[in-house]
Order: structure tokens, then sequence, then C-alpha cells
């Protein structure tokens, strides 16, 4: 007998709008959605005992003698799915993946996520989130030929993606995830949707169900979305800017301070977040830029930042402190912009949280902000020569700095940390290897 009101919400749904199949949705470590559905009848043995399914399928999870798991599905995640029809209605809900013996499964990222969210907790924080996903449309998932020639907000009959915008926010708010705004962005064919911030779980569950809106609303339409972080050569890549800020219980945003002496409404545990963000995003950066790709994207000549540096107005820095509300307290925050939307945001969004919270746990003093240079005419390698602290330039050299990374063991446990090492210093040899950009043909189709 279900007495969880979220649960009792799902089973009188379900009978009232005729769903006949429940996804049950969870990532594998690399991000991918993975699915498997149950019909109604299943759903309260489901709720009190979970779904086993077969985890040595799964990228990242156990070995072939220790893969039975368990699904678990949260309810309070549960939606209809508006793109499908409404008679023999389908539905989703996000799951946490238990061991036989009902522990936690260290190698689930939502897992992952939820471990660091409490750890923000017991410190007296909520960890609050708003990212902007960036994304190409293709005429097919074959090649990379564009719809468009647009450029930064054009609304014309050079962004005719606007219908495929339109149908995408829709759809997002039949699935109750609010969103701020959207626009053509720089690249050809490139388009932004900008989710409105939450609670990090919350929102990752959003980036999950964002990115698989995005595609199937483009199949719709005949054409092919991409999240890949550098498809086309000459044009920029697709970026994950994610805003984010700590809250007390009581709910005012512990970044700011009004008091500020720097001018920037900071309070001294945001300048500390700050400064843990910048000292520990080239060991996260396996996590945030996980592909071979990736890296294409934070090379010279873009609009990726990889010099590690803070500032308001200058965005060819690494994190940014917005300033169109420079006076509301509800409006302060801080922008990491390294992320690519290839990323798995419950990985990304637990590194993140990891960094600033270490940063506040050890006092890290912030730099001086750098405001007026743009930084994005500069190689690595000089910034490297000139002393100063930049990214990898390459998924392997990622791979070295991850892999000796502490406070990445820790936040992601010894099962993924292991995973992450192997499975990526395997791709990036593999890269070595070839002399042809296969990580195109490898990766367009996935992401």
């Amino acid at each position: 007998m279900v007495t969880n009101p979220d649960q009792d919400f799902v089973l009188k749904t379900v009978k009232g709008r005729d769903v006949h199949f429940v996804r049950l949705w969870f990532t594998d470590v690399l991000g991918t959605m993975k699915s498997f559905a149950v019909v109604p009848g299943e759903l309260e043995d489901a709720f009190a005992d979970g779904m086993g399914f077969d985890g040595s399928c799964i990228e990242g999870f156990s070995k072939t003698q220790e893969s039975d798991m368990l699904a678990f599905p949260d309810a309070s995640t549960f939606q209809v799915l508006p793109w499908r029809p409404e008679s023999n209605a389908v539905a989703r809900m996000f799951c946490s993946i238990k061991t036989p013996d009902g522990r936690p499964f260290e190698g689930d990222p939502r897992h992952v996520l939820k471990r660091m969210v409490q750890k923000a907790t017991e410190a007296g924080y909520v960890f609050n989130v708003g990212p902007e996903l960036e994304f190409f449309y293709f005429k097919d998932p074959s090649g990379t030929e564009v719809l468009d020639r647009g450029s930064y907000f054009d609304l014309t009959s050079l962004d005719s993606a606007s219908d495929l915008r339109r149908d995408t926010v829709l759809t997002l708010e039949k699935m109750g995830i609010p969103v701020e705004y959207s626009h053509h962005e720089m690249g050809p064919s490139q388009h932004e949707i900008d989710l409105r911030y939450a609670d990090a779980l919350s929102m990752a569950d959003a980036v999950m169900t964002y990115k698989l809106v995005v595609k199937e609303i483009a199949l719709k339409h005949g054409v092919y979305a991409s999240f890949m972080p550098k498809p086309l050569a000459d044009a920029p890549g697709n970026g994950m800017h994610v805003h984010q800020s700590l809250f007390d219980l009581d709910g005012r945003n512990a970044f700011f301070d009004e008091s500020d002496p720097w001018g920037y409404n900071l309070s001294k545990a945001a300048k500390h977040y700050i400064a843990g963000l910048l000292r520990y995003a080239p060991e996260f950066c396996l996590v945030t830029n996980q592909f071979v790709n990736s890296y294409k994207r934070l090379a010279a000549g873009g609009e990726a930042p990889t010099y590690l540096s803070w500032a308001q107005r200058n965005r060819s820095t690494l994190v940014r402190v917005p300033g169109y509300r420079p006076n509301r307290e509800d409006a302060c925050r801080v922008e990491l912009r390294s992320p690519d939307p290839a990323a798995n945001p419950y990985l990304a969004f637990a590194v993140m949280l990891a960094a600033g919270l270490k940063g506040i746990e050890d006092e890290l003093e912030l730099v001086q902000p750098t405001e007026d240079h743009n930084l994005f005419v500069h190689s690595q390698q000089g910034l490297r020569s000139g002393g100063v602290g930049v990214l990898p330039e390459t998924l392997g050299e990622a791979v070295e700095l991850f892999e000796k990374s502490e406070l990445m063991r820790e936040t992601l446990g010894e099962h993924i940390h292991s995973y992450l090492v192997a499975a990526k210093r395997a791709e990036w040899r593999e890269y070595e290897s070839v002399v042809t950009p296969w990580e195109l043909d490898r990766f367009l189709a996935v992401l």
C-alpha cells in the first residue's frame, strides 16, 4: 500500500490520464540517458522494492559478476511526455540506483550529486544553479549542414529555427521546466535556451530532460540537434555556462553583501567560493569537458575561457559575476563559463559545488579581478609562459590532473573516479593513434 503523497499522485495520474507506459530514466557515468519502461501495474512494487536490471550493460556501472542493480523511481519527478500520444500515454520518472542489499550504488551519478547537496545542507547552504545550454541544428545526423547563417539574437529569415525553439520551450514548460529566454547564438544555426535557476538536483534532472526535448522536437521538424562541444571548425563551440549561488537555509542569498568593499556586492563566502572554482577548475575539467572534442572548443581563438580569472564585465574570464541587477540580492550569483553541454550534469554540478565549498572551508583568498583585458587574444602557451594559470589544453592533460586530485576522488568516489581515469585515458590514446578527426563521427550521433 502506497502512503507517500508523491507516489499516490503518480498512481492517480497514471489512471486518470490513460498512461500505459512509465519510463524509468537514469544516466550512465558519461551522462548518456538510459531508460526502460514498466506498465502501471508494476509501479507500486517499483516504489517499494525497485525494478531489477543488468548493470553490466551500462557504461561505467559494474562488472558482469556484480551486475544486479535496482532502479527506484523518484515519484517527485513524474511527468507525462507531451510529445507522445495522449491516448496510451507515456510518462517518465528519474531513478536512484541501488544494490540488491539496499545501498546506494556508488557509480550512480545522481547519487553523487545528492551526496554533495547533502554536504552543502549540513554546511547550511542550498545550492542553486541556472545553466545556459547551446546547441546546433543540422540538416541530418550524418553531417554538419547548417539551416541558417544567422548570428546573435537574429530574428529574420536567417533564423529558420524560431518555430523549433518555440515548440521546444512550450514542451519544456508542459513538463514543469521554466525557461527564462531563448535566442539565436553567434554561430550559424546555433541556438540557446536558458532554464530558470533551481536547486542542483532538480536542475540536473531538467538538463537531461532539456537535451532530450531539444532532440525530439528537432526530429519532429525533420532536422537534427547536436550538443557536441565543437562540431564546426570555423564557428564557435557549444557551451554550458553555469550560473550558481548558495542560499542559506532561511532563504537568504549567502553570496550577497551590499557592503562589499570591492564594489561587487559579494560576501566573503562568495569570494572564497570563486577562489575554490579557480583553484580546482583544472582538476575538475575532465568532468565539465569530458571529450577530446571539448578541448577544440577551449582552444585559442574561440569564445571559451581558459585563463583562471574572474571579473564582472569581462566575458573572456573563466568566472564572471553577472551585473544585470547589481543591487538585487536574489540576482547575486557567479557564472562558470568553461563547461560544455556534453558533460554529465549530475557530476558537473557536484564537482563545481565541491570546489566552491572547499574554497569556503579553506578560506581561499580571491585574486584581483581581470576587468579590462581581452584574454581571448592570447594563446594558452603565452599565458603559461607568463605564469598565468590555465585550463588543460587536451583531454590527456585533463586526465592527469584529475587522476591526482584528492578532491575529485573524494567527491565522485573511487568507483567513478577510477572509471573516468581509465576510460578517458583510453579515449585519448585512441585519438593520438589516428590522423583523422574521428571524434566527429563518433560523437555527433550521441551528442
